[in-house]
């Protein structure tokens, strides 16, 4: 079976190699003697909040100074 990479970095994967894996939505992506490894990730609540966090760009600095500036307003 073939997976294209798109212009995007994407790629599609069969679905007879993801039938095994329903109701994963994340892979950890590793790289192993050439070859590229995914493993099926479960997600914890807090894992889905640093992952939204990520995708808005926002550091821990970030949330330290709300944090604390929150704190202060009163």
């Amino acid at each position: 079976m073939l997976a294209k990479l798109t212009s995007k970095n994407q790629l599609t994967l069969p679905k007879t190699v993801i039938a095994d894996f329903q109701g994963s939505e994340y892979f950890d992506v590793t790289k192993e003697n050439g070859r590229i490894v995914l493993t099926p990730v479960r997600l914890t609540r807090a894992g889905a909040v640093r992952a939204k966090l990520a995708e808005l760009n926002i550091t821990e600095a970030d949330v330290a100074d709300a944090v604390a500036w929150a704190r202060r307003a009163k």
